[in-house]
């Protein structure tokens, strides 16, 4: 019924908070997808909050309204994946006004309307021992910096590769 990446963020923003891998996810669905503009927005909320919850509140506040922009067009495309989106957007809306005010980041749920998709959601969880709504661990510096501490050994190696491919003369 629902795509497996759009399960997979949906735990993640629910339960570890992880929005950078949140953002992985659903960047690598968005791509084998078509560039469906109703991924985009789930990806810029993300990446919004991660922002957000860095201190980088010009980034955070950038994204939270592009993410808000496209939801406004979106609206049937977000409906379809359960969620409210005109409780969403109200959320964004209020979100945006934490930010430009200044406030500290605080951990959002999605309004998930579909109630077959949150059981869904909540047996993955109760399997894996997860917490749903659970408030985001701010003394977990690798989840909160993850893009600078990340190993990224193998998309090094691969632009190496990439790169020594090109120079090789064709023969």
């Amino acid at each position: 019924m629902y795509p497996d990446a759009y399960i997979r963020y949906l735990i993640h923003f629910h339960t570890d908070r992880d929005y950078f891998e949140c953002h992985e996810i659903l960047e690598e669905h968005w791509k084998k997808d078509g560039y469906k503009k109703v991924w985009v927005v789930l990806i810029q909320i993300a990446v919004a909050l991660y922002h957000h919850r860095r201190g980088n509140g010009q980034g955070a506040l950038r994204m939270m309204r592009k993410a808000l922009s496209l939801l406004q067009k979106e609206q049937k495309a977000v409906r379809e994946l359960g969620l409210d989106e005109q409780r969403l957007a109200k959320q964004l809306e209020r979100y945006i006004e934490r930010i430009a005010q200044n406030e500290a980041y605080k951990s959002i749920e999605l309004p998930v309307c579909d109630e077959t998709l949150r059981k869904m959601c909540q047996a993955i969880c109760d399997e894996r021992g997860l917490s749903w709504g659970k408030a985001s661990d701010m003394s977990d510096v690798f989840l909160i910096h993850k893009h600078k501490l990340r190993d990224r050994s193998d998309v090094i190696a691969a632009r190496e590769e990439k790169k020594k491919s090109k120079e090789l003369p064709n023969q």
